[in-house]
């Protein structure tokens, strides 16, 4: 459980980073990092982080793919934590 644990403190500083650095981009209107990739991070684990990164910066806020599929994978997401720390 220590190695998943570390899994998601990683992934969710990565998505964390990874919303702040598209954001910074669309500022600049500079090349933007997809909006698929963002949200393969969010369902390999990394979407508390994303979301924090998300209200924090004020970035994807009116994207409704976003606002809806993030907060449901954290839902997912916590009920599977949570399966898997009951058994072991």
């Amino acid at each position: 459980m220590k190695i998943f644990n570390t899994y998601l403190i990683l992934i969710n500083t990565f998505g964390f980073v990874l919303i702040l650095i598209d954001k910074v981009k669309a500022c600049k209107n500079k090349w933007r990092i997809k909006e698929n990739t963002l949200l393969f991070i969010s369902i390999i684990g990394g979407s508390i982080g994303e979301l924090l990164s998300m209200l924090l910066f004020h970035h994807k806020t009116k994207k409704n793919k976003f606002i809806i599929f993030i907060p449901l994978l954290i839902i997912i997401q916590v009920i599977i934590y949570l399966y898997l720390k009951n058994r072991s």
